[in-house]
């Protein structure tokens, strides 16, 4: 059997200055963990969640899959949520795609993967929900064009799963009993390393319907401003 011996020298440089840079680190991080904030993002290599926002191990609670999905019927993805809130009492969970995601392009292309193409379904219905929208992005047969329309998909399907993770009744429970939870909209640029807010932050069940509405206009105005 081949050993991946690469990356175990890795591993021991990295322990090595994280004890020289703080003796007490491992210690400490071994003894709890107390984040505070749940990162759902897409399980893309070049997307590393603790990286990207320079916080260190301990700092933030992850779940990945291809294309940021939250889905009701996912348990591996509903058990995250449920540990980061009611056992960590997580204060922020940010949904996290990315420009130039794979899921998406494949989705909105229809491409024929095989057993992902399930799993890519729920971008599918992303796409369809906003059809219309997404298509009066000029000439669909025009790739520049697709490029624009996939642009905005990553976009749009943030915001979906931000309502997503809303509704269930984890984070609707939660802000039943008065706790302290936001759910945030982010989307990571591959290009510059830069992330932005999709404009979709609810707080409470009662802000979902006007976050919603603001998220979709920001998009509607990216459209108009790109055909006129």
């Amino acid at each position: 059997m081949k050993v991946l011996n690469n990356l175990f020298i890795n591993n021991r440089e990295w322990a090595k200055r994280q004890r020289e840079g703080d003796p007490e680190f491992f210690t400490r991080l071994s003894a709890s963990q107390s984040p505070e904030y749940l990162w759902i993002g897409c399980s893309d290599s070049r997307v590393p969640a603790n990286e990207i926002v320079d916080l260190p191990p301990g700092d933030l609670f992850v779940h990945r899959n291809v294309a940021n999905v939250v889905v009701h019927t996912d348990l591996n993805c509903l058990a995250v949520i449920q540990y980061a809130v009611e056992v960590l009492k997580v204060r922020h969970i940010i949904v996290c795609g990315h420009y130039g995601c794979g899921g998406v392009h494949a989705a909105v292309r229809n491409d024929k993967l095989g057993l992902i193409d399930n799993w890519l379904r729920h971008v599918q219905d992303v796409y369809q929900r906003h059809t219309r929208l997404l298509e009066s992005v000029s000439n669909p047969a025009d790739p520049a064009d697709l490029s624009g329309r996939i642009h905005l998909m990553c976009e749009l399907n943030v915001i979906e799963q931000v309502v997503n993770v809303s509704q269930t009744t984890i984070v609707q429970d939660a802000w039943s009993r008065g706790q302290a939870l936001t759910v945030h909209g982010w989307i990571y640029s591959l290009t510059d390393g830069l992330l932005q807010d999709v404009g979709m932050c609810v707080s409470d069940s009662r802000e979902m319907a006007d976050g919603y509405r603001a998220a979709i206009d920001s998009i509607e105005k990216k459209i108009q401003d790109r055909i006129m």
